[in-house]
């Protein structure tokens, strides 16, 4: 009986071992499989920056010796993963591609829908001195509400200074719960551009429905001026474009003032569309990929009008306005009122990732139809009028709006202090 129960004890222990063992081989399988997964998620992050990026020389470095030098580390979770790469991304020394985690990158496209929740800030570090910069805020955000302007610099948010922190790093900060808070601390430029005046803004962050176009057709002495503010770029843009014009048409509107100032750009197709909008025929923008290779796309007469036309245009004005601006100046089309534009030059494409997350790349550079490259550089106006001092959303397109008064002269032809085209 006691040799019986050894026999079953040593057969329970044996059976114990074996099944620890498979216990142990299954753990370790999957912590290999988990590894590989994120070896594979990184290389596949590589592999469309390898292939898409607009500098074949990645920022003066060998890019294969640069996957080798991420792809051999330990990653236990997806978080070190996306840390990773955001250190690999950061050897390009271009802060418009990166990785969007999937609630950052849901946030990116449900904004170019049309709709988004925030503070409604559109950012950027702003060479040389590396300041996180204001491009724009959106008409009506919070952030427009409670007096950011296009050219602040962000230093802090709630006390975290800005420094050091990556554009997605500072977006996260000022995102949150609708009707919570944030304060952020400026830096605005002086009029006489010799220094900045510190102020803290404190914004109660909410929904933000973007509105692309805010239009009003003005009676300007004999004239009927179709005012037009295009305020971003976002899926409704060009649909909404082309209704206000065609409605602006059949109520004999004889003149239109284009608004871009504030509007921080948005999709490059939305950009071309509107521009073939008020192009009768011509280039529109020249783009440039890595290889050097330059393609163009063109207006091909389907212009809803031929009306005299002068746009608006400020520091706030950026990549997608710009090569609407850009477009309608070289052709000859319109004449450039107000100051000189933000000056972002470059084209990013987003990239879905399979657990949702995004990468945004910047895959080529755009010129204008005369082939000048405006990136750090701008557009400069045909005509140079500066604001002396601060005007209300309400202001704008009235006789209150100094820019919009000097449109009209212009579009009479009584405006006679023009400098030359860029």
């Amino acid at each position: 009986m006691i040799k019986q129960r050894r026999i079953w004890s040593w057969l329970v222990i044996g059976l114990m071992a074996i099944a620890l063992q498979f216990f142990w081989i299954g753990g370790a399988n999957a912590a290999v499989t988990d590894y590989l997964q994120e070896q594979k998620f990184l290389t596949n992050v590589w592999q469309i920056v390898n292939r898409s990026y607009v500098d074949s020389d990645f920022n003066h470095q060998n890019w294969y010796k640069v996957r080798r030098q991420f792809i051999n580390r330990k990653f236990n979770s997806r978080e070190d993963t996306y840390a990773a790469i955001r250190e690999m991304l950061a050897t390009l020394d271009d802060p418009f591609t990166r990785l969007l985690e999937p609630d950052k990158f849901k946030s990116m496209q449900t904004s170019t829908s049309g709709e988004l929740t925030g503070v409604g800030l559109q950012i950027v570090v702003d060479e040389p001195d590396n300041k996180v910069t204001v491009i724009a805020p959106i008409e009506g955000s919070p952030a427009d509400v409670a007096g950011v302007r296009s050219r602040d610099r962000i230093v802090g948010i709630d006390n975290i200074p800005t420094k050091g922190l990556s554009l997605d790093e500072c977006a996260n900060r000022m995102r949150g719960a609708i009707g919570s808070e944030v304060k952020l601390s400026l830096e605005r430029p002086l009029a006489d551009s010799k220094g900045f005046e510190q102020l803290d803004v404190v914004i109660k962050r909410d929904r933000i429905a973007v509105t692309p176009i805010i239009a009003k057709l003005n009676q300007e002495e004999n004239h009927k001026v179709g005012y037009i503010r295009l305020n971003q770029f976002n899926g409704n843009a060009s649909a909404d474009m082309e209704k206000t014009l065609k409605k602006f048409q059949s109520q004999g509107a004889d003149r239109y003032v284009l608004d871009l100032r504030g509007n921080p750009g948005g999709l490059f197709d939305a950009g071309l569309q509107i521009a073939r909008m008020w192009i009768p025929e011509g280039t529109v923008v020249y783009t440039v990929d890595r290889h050097g290779v330059q393609e163009s796309f063109e207006a091909k007469g389907d212009a809803i009008t031929k009306a005299p036309l002068v746009v608006l245009t400020d520091g706030g004005t950026a990549s997608a306005s710009e090569i609407l601006a850009g477009a309608l100046q070289e052709n000859d089309r319109a004449q450039l009122v107000g100051t000189t534009t933000f000056g972002k030059g470059l084209i990013q494409s987003l990239y879905e990732l399979e657990d949702g997350s995004g990468l945004a790349v910047t895959i080529a550079k755009y010129e204008t139809p005369k082939h000048h490259n405006i990136h750090k550089r701008g557009i400069i106006p045909d005509v140079e009028v500066e604001l002396t001092q601060p005007i209300t959303r309400k202001q704008l397109g009235t006789k209150e709006d100094p820019q919009y008064v000097a449109a009209l002269s212009v579009l009479d032809g009584t405006y006679k202090s023009m400098v030359a085209k860029s």
